[in-house]
């Protein structure tokens, strides 16, 4: 027995109309091909579907089962094709998100909230778990963006440029770095640095100093929150190197003082990844747009 969508809604609109001249008027075709398609039903399926007797029309019990079926599926394709129509117009979508930038959770909910807002239709999610394995993440489909500090040439992928931001080193007031103008590799050789829980090579402080320095801090301790960074190291009780958007972000603000990382300073930029066609896409352009904006000026919007 092959049944299509078209018999369910046949089968249902010939309950609802009780006869097959009104179904015939809602299903916008001539009642004769209606009487067709429902024989032709009826001899795949072997049994008589209508109690043809009676009147109004009456299902039989076979029928009774298809009715059933088409009531438990016809508004699930109703659904399906509605969420299809507003993709096609652009109002719908999926919008799954990894973060390899640790600190990037706090600037990136005020995006999210402004975005929501012009978007309600859009599945938005964050997969943090998905930390180390992003962008393989991406190209299989499983995260829509990626954002991300460290580009890769991976085909089909695009790394669109948000915005650039200076590594900045903090310590504490009483530190002996504190009168120093700016930060060297080997000053951090007897320090102990804080850093978000995230590995080394995406780090800025050891990709873009230590590392190709060969410098090792005394001690180096992991912290989850940049308030308690900030904490520990106003207490002198460690230094650390945090992007310079988050420091002026922060509304906690304990008695530290910040200094450049290397003469010239250091500058890293951020991107959003995304899959080559995804990019025009309207809500993604427009996620875009939000995110290349600077984080203070998000939040005061």
């Amino acid at each position: 027995m092959h049944i299509e969508f078209r018999h369910l809604r046949t089968i249902k609109a010939i309950h609802d109309a009780g006869g097959l001249a009104k179904a015939a008027d809602i299903l916008h075709i001539t009642q004769s091909a209606l009487s067709h398609q429902v024989k032709g039903l009826e001899d795949q399926a072997g049994v008589e579907l209508f109690a043809r007797r009676s009147k109004p029309l009456r299902l039989s019990a076979a029928g009774l089962k298809l009715l059933r079926l088409a009531e438990r599926i016809l508004p699930e394709i109703d659904a399906t094709e509605a969420e299809f129509a507003a993709i096609r117009q652009g109002r719908a979508g999926r919008l799954h998100i990894a973060i390899e930038c640790h600190a990037c959770f706090e600037w990136l909910f005020p995006v999210l909230e402004a975005f929501r807002r012009v978007w309600p239709e859009i599945d938005i999610d964050i997969r943090p778990g998905l930390a180390f394995t992003a962008l393989q993440a991406l190209a299989r489909e499983d995260v829509d963006l990626v954002i991300s500090s460290d580009p890769e040439r991976i085909e089909g992928i695009t790394f669109n440029p948000l915005f650039d931001y200076s590594p900045t080193f903090i310590a504490s007031a009483n530190s002996p770095l504190a009168a120093k103008p700016f930060v060297e590799a080997r000053d951090f050789a007897d320090q102990t640095l804080l850093t978000y829980p995230i590995d080394r090579a995406r780090s800025d402080v050891f990709s873009l100093l230590l590392t190709p320095a060969k410098v090792e801090p005394k001690a180096h301790r992991q912290v989850e929150l940049t308030t308690v960074i900030l904490m520990l190291v106003a207490s002198g009780r460690g230094v650390a190197v945090l992007p310079d958007w988050v420091l002026r972000e922060v509304k906690y603000q304990p008695d530290y003082v910040t200094k450049r990382v290397t003469e010239q300073g250091l500058t890293k930029r951020l991107y959003a990844a995304t899959r080559e066609e995804d990019v025009t896409e309207p809500y993604m352009a427009h996620f875009l747009r939000l995110a290349r904006t600077e984080p203070v000026k998000l939040q005061r919007a």
